[in-house]
């Protein structure tokens, strides 16, 4: 009789070990009560909150910075020029990609996605548009600075308001057109690559992997440097020859040295856009090579995706925060002196 009850509280306690061990499991499932759902990929407590924090700091800071631009540049009528119609577009992207892109991924970050198998695919689409405009952009703006400083005795026929306006949106075109390219098969198919329930998986083959590192990361890094390179050489030379012209007068001493300030300041700035876009998109197109395919799901969350989308926050910092005109804007903005009657119309450069 006592090996009867010692046998039935033998089974009784390995019957709740193994409801207590079935429980975390079904706790880890995306959705509980669906037996294909996908597990979540969570990590300890204080470490998955404290990356919460810290990718939705960067989230809120690339929205405030680059909607403080587009308010900026769309307000005041001074600074409606060619070249802050480039930055204006360079913000709007890197506002999308704070506003859509950034807080889409932030959701997925446990590897569990709630929004359905379309939304997955437009979220991707989104992500490769708004990424491939924030490079684009990039490209225009040197080749404006390259003509404005290397030809600038053309640069006002040459570079129209009309032209810019048609090479945004051949920009945003060619990235729409891009993006719809990479992902035309799950545009058909939108769960063709997910494995279970609540999986949100692009797989890129690598031949449209190779196609988009020539197309987004190493022709307009090529563009860039060979015309940066080209804006440092004309600068030297320029002042060089400011220098040996110079007289030994205090005032042109003194307009010699402003220049020669500027120049430096000026390709100091043209050094610190590509040394960090180099950063913040090395790391993924680097994992992008190393993979016969890119499932590009699967590593939404680390930290090589999250860096290159940190560029949108790095680009008003760089394109932006140089110019004084900004300052002053900032003041006016949160002053609220833009909701005055003829606002527009104040000088801030």
């Amino acid at each position: 009789m006592m090996k009867m009850l010692d046998q039935k509280a033998v089974r009784a306690l390995s019957s709740i070990s193994s409801l207590n061990m079935e429980a975390p499991e079904e706790a880890e499932l995306c959705f509980p009560h669906i037996n294909t759902s996908c597990r979540k990929t969570t990590g300890p407590y204080v470490e998955t909150m404290l990356t919460y924090t810290v990718l939705s700091c960067i989230t809120i800071l690339t929205v405030i910075l680059n909607l403080l631009v587009i308010i900026s540049i769309s307000h005041f009528k001074q600074l409606h020029t060619t070249t802050n119609l480039l930055l204006l577009s360079l913000a709007v992207a890197d506002f999308l990609v704070g506003l859509l892109t950034m807080p889409l991924l932030l959701l997925n970050n446990e590897g569990c996605w709630f929004l359905g198998d379309i939304m997955c695919v437009v979220h991707y689409f989104f992500a490769f548009l708004v990424v491939s405009v924030s490079v684009g952009c990039m490209v225009l703006i040197s080749v404006d600075r390259y003509i404005a400083i290397c030809d600038p005795m053309f640069y006002t026929t040459r570079v129209t308001l009309t032209r810019v306006k048609l090479c945004v949106c051949l920009c945003w075109i060619f990235s729409g057109v891009h993006g719809s390219w990479i992902l035309r098969d799950v545009l058909k198919q939108p769960d063709m690559y997910n494995t279970c329930y609540g999986n949100c998986v692009v797989v890129v083959s690598f031949a449209e992997a190779l196609v988009d590192i020539i197309a987004t990361f190493l022709g307009p890094i090529l563009i860039i440097a060979v015309l940066y390179l080209r804006v440092f050489v004309v600068a030297v030379s320029q002042a060089r020859a400011m220098r040996s012209h110079v007289a030994v007068v205090t005032v042109e001493r003194s307009q010699t040295v402003k220049a020669m300030k500027s120049e430096i300041k000026a390709a100091r700035t043209l050094g610190i856009v590509m040394i960090v876009f180099l950063l913040c998109s090395c790391p993924y197109y680097c994992f992008t090579v190393a993979a016969e395919t890119n499932q590009v799901g699967a590593s939404s969350s680390g930290i090589e995706l999250w860096l290159m989308y940190s560029n949108s926050t790095f680009n008003p910092v760089i394109y932006v925060f140089f110019y004084p005109w900004f300052r002053k804007t900032i003041k006016h903005i949160f002053t609220l002196q833009i909701l005055q009657p003829g606002s527009r119309e104040v000088s801030v450069m």
